[in-house]
C-alpha cells in the first residue's frame, strides 16, 4: 500500500470477523467525533452503487468464481476510494472505514486467490493511520451470527468452496480459515487489537483513548465552530 503522508486527513479502519461488534464500535466512534465538531466521513465494504447490481445478480445465480468475486470487490473498493475516501482525506476529513483492503487480503486468500495478486489489486490505496482489529473467540462470533439468522447466504457461508454441503457447517469452516488468515495480517500490519469480549463501553473507551493519542483531533474540527482549545490541565 502507498504511504499515507500525501493526505491531510486521517484514515481509521475497523476489521474483524462477522459478529465481532466492529460495526457497533465504529458507529459509536463516529458519533463521538461528530459531537466534537470533527470533520468525519464514513464508508463500508461492498457498498459502491457502480457494481452493487452486478454483485447482487451474480450472487443470486451463484455464478462467481473466487477470481471474479475478488475482482468485483476490488472494483467496488476502487470506485469508493476514488470517489469518496481519497478526496475526503485530501480535504482534511477523518475517514472511518468499516472494513478496508485487509478484508480482501483475508477472504480472497482463503478462497484460493494468490496472496500477491490480491495485494497488487489494492496497491493504489494508502495505508491507514489506525487499524483496529476486534478480536473475539471464533465460537462466540459464530454464535452471535448463527443465533440471529434463519439461514446463511451461499457466498457468506463459503459454500462455493465446497467445505461442506451444510451451510452452517460450511460457514464455521470458512470463518475459521478467515480467522487464521487475519492472525497473520494482524502481526504484519501492526493492528491495534481490541478485546471484543469486553463490554461495549470498555471497548469504546479504549478506542477513543488510542484515537486521541495518535491523532490531534483539534486539527480536524470545523473552523467555523467557536471552540476554545484547552491545555492538558483543562485550562485555557
Amino acid at each position: 500500500m502507498k504511504d499515507n503522508t500525501e493526505v491531510n486527513g486521517r484514515l481509521i479502519v475497523v476489521e474483524g470477523l462477522d459478529g465481532s461488534g466492529k460495526s457497533t464500535q465504529v458507529s459509536l466512534l463516529r458519533k463521538w467525533l461528530e459531537a466534537q465538531g470533527i470533520k468525519v466521513s464514513f464508508t463500508e465494504w461492498n457498498s459502491s452503487e457502480l457494481v452493487k447490481s452486478a454483485t447482487r445478480r451474480g450472487k443470486k445465480k451463484q455464478m462467481f468464481t473466487p477470481t471474479t468475486f475478488s475482482l468485483l470487490h476490488s472494483t467496488d473498493f476502487a470506485d469508493r476510494y476514488e470517489e469518496m475516501i481519497f478526496p475526503q482525506l485530501k480535504a482534511g476529513y477523518i475517514v472511518l472505514a468499516d472494513r478496508y483492503t485487509y478484508t480482501a487480503f483475508a477472504r480472497d486468500v482463503v478462497r484460493g486467490c494468490d496472496k500477491e495478486w490480491v495485494r497488487k489489486a489494492y496497491n493504489f490505496a494508502i495505508e491507514p493511520h489506525i487499524s483496529f482489529f476486534f478480536k473475539l473467540p471464533l465460537e462466540v462470533a459464530l454464535g452471535r451470527v448463527l443465533s440471529g439468522r434463519s439461514r446463511i447466504k451461499f457466498y457468506e457461508a463459503g459454500m462455493d468452496m465446497g467445505f461442506s454441503i451444510d451451510p452452517k457447517e460450511s460457514f464455521k469452516i470458512f470463518q475459521n480459515k478467515i480467522s487464521e488468515e487475519y492472525e497473520r495480517i494482524i502481526k504484519e500490519f501492526n493492528f491495534e487489537v481490541i478485546d471484543a469480549t469486553r463490554s461495549i463501553k470498555e471497548q469504546q473507551d479504549r478506542i477513543r483513548e488510542i484515537v486521541s493519542k495518535k491523532i490531534d483531533l483539534y486539527d480536524f474540527r470545523y473552523k467555523n465552530l467557536n471552540i476554545v482549545r484547552l491545555d492538558r490541565r483543562g485550562m485555557l
